[in-house]
């Protein structure tokens, strides 16, 4: 538990795995009334490195990241489970032409829209 003032307590499991993102953190007990993506955004400034989070869709390859500048766009990442937990590889915007895109609905009907490549429009 860290106490994180006036905001109240926070609750996190930590431990660290291989991947792009070595270290994958649960959080339990987050203050109310802030937004996972802000609070994640402000995590990714503070420490000058990306996170990456859930995003809104049931794609199980797309995430947000939240990156150092506390830019959030989405994004598709490799996954594979291990005896120590989910490592996340290779990275890529989600631009709608993506394979990924097509493996699952919800690129198009996220709040965080695909992002097309320059001559290839998003799919919807």
């Amino acid at each position: 538990m860290v106490a994180l003032g006036d905001d109240g307590d926070a609750l996190s499991d930590i431990y660290f795995v291989d991947g792009d993102f070595p270290t994958l953190i649960d959080v339990y007990l987050a203050p109310a009334g802030i937004a996972e993506t802000t609070a994640a955004s402000a995590v990714a400034v503070r420490l000058g490195a990306a996170v990456l989070l859930p995003d809104d869709t049931l794609n199980p390859s797309r995430y947000v990241v939240a990156e150092p500048d506390g830019t959030l766009r989405p994004v598709h990442v490799d996954e594979v489970e291990t005896d120590d937990g989910p490592e996340r590889r290779h990275v890529r915007p989600c631009t709608g032409s993506d394979p990924a895109c097509a493996l699952a609905p919800g690129c198009g009907r996220s709040r965080f829209k695909p992002t097309p490549t320059p001559g290839r429009p998003a799919a919807a």
